[in-house]
């Protein structure tokens, strides 16, 4: 969607854009109730700094960002963030009670050295903006950088691992110490508070991407081959083909070789996950601090949920949507995979239910339904030695007539890396035409 918006405001009109789905959106698709919109995956965009220039041209673009301010109706609200740890909620994600003073003395120097990555230029979104070079952290895990950097405690280990696993969907245990740190240093400069969320979260910025390129989208279009000859590129889907000079390969890379002839296997991991959205009748009883647009409990196999009503104005929301979000990082995964296919809902919801219960002992008598999601493939996890891979580096050049466009080329599947590449395998398609 990005591609093709880039190429719409640089005055192109002769592409179409084919999607598998009855709806675009892929890692930003939403639904909605009687209750709320919601989202199905990504929920959420952390303020883009002043020297991220393209996302803030596409926030200035479909309304977000006006004249240097941003629109406070998207900015997430107050009280953001909780965690539930030793029977009640905290604020904020770093464990506070029974916190020893040498965990307190851990994060500070953690955060210290943070600041320090940052400071070196490496650290940067989009991922190829940076003066990438410290190879050495892509060997190791996350988890063995931390220990060999005197890091032990248990609190600061969990909030790594539970940053690895929301990001990336792996483990601190499987994820590579440079994408590990990254998600620490690549924002640690940013000095505007966010995030931005909608109550579809991403899927509003999709919806207002269709506003301005939507007659150009075919849905429903099962591409299974793609050829190029001397005139073009032909893609075939069904009965159907289409012909183009150029095409912008934007499906995860893994598939390439499944559509092209000739064309090398893709070797990042994807990470599976499960997405559930719950209607609540009403609100749960709880202690300590009161419900936030963010909720994580300490230790859970999952990473919590966000509330779909947070960003409403109304001051009484009787009835609420939460989403809950389950990364299977405890797997491989091809193991997480098959788990995801084997089970069915009433598995899934009990588990869910068990999960919450802990904080929410009352939380059956609250839901009035669960809707579940899977996804096999989610995200690329950023595994050690992934991004230092020569084999990454060959796909970021054009096949002939094709450019990839995934967010999964820069290892870390984020908004702004997914925006960065569209954008530039548009720009590069642009050149070529001339």
């Amino acid at each position: 969607m990005c591609a093709a918006w880039r190429l719409y405001k640089r005055g192109f009109e002769d592409f179409v854009v084919l999607e598998m789905e009855p709806r675009a959106g892929g890692n930003s698709r939403w639904g909605e109730n009687e209750v709320s919109a919601f989202p199905w995956a990504a929920h959420y965009v952390p303020l883009p700094g002043k020297e991220m220039t393209l996302a803030r041209e596409l926030m200035e673009d479909i309304g977000v960002l006006r004249n240097g301010l941003w629109d406070e109706r998207y900015l997430c609200h107050s009280p953001q963030e909780r965690l539930y740890l030793h029977g009640r909620w905290q604020e904020g994600l770093e464990p506070e009670v029974g916190v020893s003073r040498r965990d307190r003395d851990e994060f500070r120097r953690f955060y210290e050295r943070m600041d320090q990555m940052a400071a070196s230029g490496e650290f940067r979104i989009p991922v190829e903006t940076g003066r990438i070079q410290r190879e050495d952290l892509d060997r190791v895990t996350m988890a063995e950088w931390l220990r060999s950097n005197g890091f032990l405690s248990p609190y600061l280990h969990w909030l790594a691992d539970y940053s690895c696993r929301d990001d990336y969907g792996s483990s601190v245990g499987a994820t590579s110490a440079w994408a590990g740190i990254h998600y620490f240093a690549s924002r640690r400069e940013q000095g505007e508070k966010g995030p931005l969320t909608w109550p579809e979260g991403n899927g509003w910025i999709v919806r207002r991407l269709l506003d301005r390129v939507g007659e150009r989208l075919r849905t429903g279009i099962f591409v299974h081959q793609v050829e190029q000859d001397a005139q073009g590129v032909r893609a075939r889907a069904g009965e159907e083909e289409f012909r183009a000079e150029w095409l912008i390969f934007a499906a995860p890379t893994y598939l390439g070789s499944y559509l092209m002839k000739d064309t090398p296997r893709f070797e990042g991991q994807y990470s599976p996950w499960l997405t559930a959205n719950l209607t609540l009748e009403r609100w749960p009883e709880e202690k300590g601090v009161p419900s936030c647009w963010d909720n994580i409990i300490y230790k859970s196999p999952a990473l919590g949920y966000v509330v779909a009503t947070h960003q409403s104005l109304r001051t009484h929301v009787p009835k609420t949507v939460w989403t809950y979000y389950w990364a299977l990082a405890e797997h491989e995964p091809a193991a997480g995979r098959r788990l995801l296919l084997e089970r069915d809902w009433n598995w899934w919801t009990e588990a869910i239910l068990r999960d919450l219960e802990k904080a929410h002992p009352d939380i059956r008598q609250c839901v009035s339904r669960v809707d579940l999601m899977r996804f096999g493939h989610a995200m690329v996890r950023p595994s050690p030695g992934f991004l230092f891979r020569e084999q990454r580096r060959q796909w970021l050049k054009p096949a002939r007539r094709v450019v990839f466009a995934n967010s999964d080329l820069s290892g870390i599947s984020i908004f702004e890396e997914a925006q960065w590449r569209g954008v530039r395998a548009a720009e590069q398609v642009l050149r070529w035409i001339g």
